[in-house]
């Protein structure tokens, strides 16, 4: 794979999105004009329908997917690829961007790979299997990785985005999320694993730059709040004011989902009147629309997803402490 073309735009962003994700997509879209950024969104097509393409014409480049059936989680490198930049910034079609990221840009430009620790328990996953699966050799221990933001400079894509799909090729998908895979599993976190493989290989740790968790929080988003809707930016109680919000897992325009800063955020920035692409109301399900139906449905749904999501924790605990019970009797006996 040829990454040697010479870049076209001193910093571009580059995100990835089927027809589910397009609301999602906006939401980013919008976010990044409101805080400021102006630099091209460059999208890889993973399955948009006609009348989202058109609606996304005049606001973002698209980009096809490549010809191989690919599983869309494993596109991310496809749009630098096709269309470099000094610094590319790769981001998920699931973040909200809640304040300026010329920071992170000038990092990057300055010769790292600059990324946000994932949640914890994950935030120190290691596998010492990532180095033969993938013929990378020994592995520095560091911390690990989400894969959702992404930045690095035009210098080290050849060292990085080649490894990175040629990985995600030979691991395929069976053993990971999206197929029969375990968290145990060296690949579970497919993309992402492989991505903090190659990080720990052929990267020195100089040429990283690892942000805290908390600047890019996934839910429920513990201890954020929303300081000024019109401008999206969020602070927790301390101060600090993370980068963007990241909505892992379900995705609120998907299912009801508890209410949070970014299902607050994702209404704003879908049919709020100032936003760059602005929704028709009648696209949304009601909970994301605006008015006192709306809010009322938000009430409901939040409701039901929190009895939801506790009722299976408890299933969780239930049947951990029953599978050590019977293991305590198989012992016993």
């Amino acid at each position: 794979m040829d990454v040697s073309i010479a870049p076209e735009s001193d910093t571009a962003f580059y995100s990835v999105s089927d027809r589910r994700f397009f609301p999602g997509l906006v939401a980013l879209l919008n976010s990044l004009r409101l805080v400021g950024h102006d630099e091209p969104l460059i999208v890889v097509d993973a399955g948009l329908t006609p009348g989202q393409r058109e609606l996304l014409a005049d606001h973002v480049e698209l980009l096809r997917a490549p010809a191989s059936e690919q599983h869309p989680v494993f596109l991310a490198p496809a749009g630098p690829v096709q269309r470099p930049s000094q610094v590319a910034i790769l981001i998920d079609a699931d973040i909200i961007v809640t304040r300026h990221l010329s920071e992170l840009v000038e990092a990057a430009g300055a010769g790292r790979v600059v990324g946000f620790v994932n949640d914890p328990p994950n935030d120190v996953r290691f596998h010492p299997e990532w180095g033969p699966a993938l013929g990378l050799g020994p592995l520095r221990r560091q911390p690990y990785l989400n894969a959702g933001f992404v930045a690095f400079p035009a210098a080290l894509s050849s060292r990085l985005l080649p490894e990175w799909t040629e990985g995600q090729n030979a691991i395929g998908v069976e053993g990971t999320r999206y197929g029969r895979g375990s968290l145990e599993d060296p690949f579970y976190f497919a993309d992402q694993d492989v991505l903090n493989a190659i990080l720990a290989a052929r990267f020195g740790s100089g040429e990283l730059l690892f942000l805290e968790h908390r600047l890019a929080p996934h839910p429920p988003f513990r201890g954020v709040s929303l300081v000024d809707e019109r401008t999206l930016a969020c602070r927790y109680g301390d101060g600090a004011e993370p980068y963007l919000l990241h909505h892992v897992l379900a995705k609120p325009w998907l299912k009801a989902t508890p209410n949070t800063v970014y299902s607050t955020l994702l209404s704003r920035l879908l049919l709020a009147p100032d936003v760059t692409l602005r929704l028709d109301p009648g696209q949304l399900p009601l909970r994301l629309r605006q008015g006192w139906a709306a809010a009322a449905d938000r009430r409901r749904a939040g409701t039901a997803a929190f009895v939801r999501d506790n009722g299976r924790r408890q299933l969780g605990r239930f049947r951990i402490r029953s599978r050590l019970a019977r293991l305590g009797m198989r012992h016993a006996a």
